[in-house]
């Protein structure tokens, strides 16, 4: 089979090679992969920045495609199945947060592309505790990015502390900002779209945004406070100097909720949360029922990222457009 791999450790790129089909194993489904999206996430494994990577890897948990072969003690799932895997690729069963039936925060968590060879990939095996059915409505390609940057907005947002008429303000309409303003309005708050640059507004209100703040010229948080104050804030920016200004426009029991991934540390004024009793919090993925959720809410009210699409055979291409925000919004790999 074709595969997209990390060759080695030190390597910091990517290469196409010619692999065996791998072989199912108990517990476990192959998946003939249809697409698989193009993840911020995955330069975890190319710049080998996740501990416990075995190299040469295949990157990948956007996943979707279908089941062509099921491996000994499997219930519930056949052969021609369609199915995604997401950032929640597999857990122990047997730690703390496991036992609690938290998969997600598993201490053992495995994600597809680091924990084992993932979607970058004709063919990839993963366990079947991690597969989520996809809808028939929706095509690989319009299911691979929903099972990470999908998931991770659309599970943010529905447990956060919002309840359909208040003020939400989705920070930043990148590659996970986009699919925010959509779940965001679809599930009934007041919705505005913060981002750099006046050309974007129509393009927010488009997605369902009822408001836009451009960044540069506006005080967000002065406008955030004349709409009665933000709810919540989700912040899908990956810049931490950037969700420091959203925190003034903050309602009371407001929360900064973060879903961009930064290295950077986060300067907080203590004071004025403490007087708005405001709270910041993260929030991961999803497991697999919450990605099937996601799709089915997508489906249901028409949510859809906006992908570019390349062959697997241009992965490092479109890694590298992924990368440098050259793509609007996702890159997603298909056969």
């Amino acid at each position: 089979m074709k595969a997209v791999r990390v060759p080695s450790a030190d390597a910091a790129r990517l290469e196409l090679a010619t692999l065996d089909i791998p072989a199912v194993r108990p517990g476990t489904v192959r998946v003939r992969v249809g697409a698989c999206g193009i993840c911020h996430s995955d330069a975890f494994t190319v710049h080998n920045a996740w501990p416990g990577i075995d190299f040469p890897r295949v990157p990948g948990h956007e996943i979707a495609g279908t089941i062509d072969a099921v491996g000994e003690g499997v219930s519930g799932w056949k052969v021609g199945d369609r199915v995604g895997v997401g950032w929640h690729g597999g857990h122990c069963g047997v730690c703390d947060r496991c036992r609690r039936g938290d998969f997600l925060t598993c201490r053992a968590l495995q994600v597809p592309g680091m924990a084992y060879d993932g979607g970058y990939a004709e063919y990839v095996v993963v366990p079947a505790v991690a597969l989520a059915r996809v809808p028939d409505a929706l095509t690989d390609a319009e299911a691979a990015p929903l099972m990470c940057a999908g998931v991770t907005t659309y599970n943010a947002l529905r447990h956060s502390p919002a309840h359909p008429g208040d003020v939400v303000a989705i920070l930043g309409v990148g590659g996970l900002g986009h699919l925010g303003v959509q779940f965001a309005a679809k599930m009934g708050f007041e919705t505005v779209a913060i981002a750099r640059g006046a050309e974007k507004a129509a393009f927010a209100k488009e997605l369902g945004a009822h408001h836009y703040l451009d960044s540069r010229t506006h005080d967000v948080a002065a406008e955030l406070q004349k709409l009665g104050g933000a709810k919540v804030v989700l912040a899908t920016v990956t810049a931490a100097d950037a969700m420091l200004p959203v925190l003034g426009g903050l309602g009371f029991d407001g929360q900064l909720l973060i879903v961009g991934a930064s290295m950077e540390p986060l300067a907080v004024p203590t004071a004025p949360m403490i007087g708005g009793r405001h709270s910041i919090k993260a929030w991961p993925s999803g497991t697999n029922v919450d990605s099937e959720e996601t799709m089915r809410f997508a489906v249901l009210h028409g949510v859809r990222a906006m992908i570019e699409t390349m062959p697997l055979e241009r992965a490092s291409e479109a890694y590298d457009r992924m990368m440098s925000g050259a793509a609007r919004f996702r890159m997603v790999l298909t056969r």
